[in-house]
């Protein structure tokens, strides 16, 4: 397991896991998501490339519509 920080919140993932993997573990399903990693935008496209390491610090926030 490695350290990281999800908005703000210490968390534990496992070793060698995605942006993707990330995701599914804090069960967010939502189509419209947007992940930062350590200050950058990581594209959709790229989550399931994106590996985590020690120390990251990750921004997650849906996306709502309405009015």
């Amino acid at each position: 397991m490695i350290q990281i920080e999800v908005n703000g919140e210490p968390r534990e993932a496992p070793e060698g896991a995605s942006v993707s993997d990330l995701l599914e573990l804090l069960e967010i399903r939502v189509k419209h998501v947007a992940v930062e990693r350590n200050l950058a935008v990581v594209p959709r496209a790229l989550h399931a490339q994106t590996l985590l390491a020690p120390g990251d610090r990750l921004e997650v926030v849906t996306l709502v519509g309405g009015g």
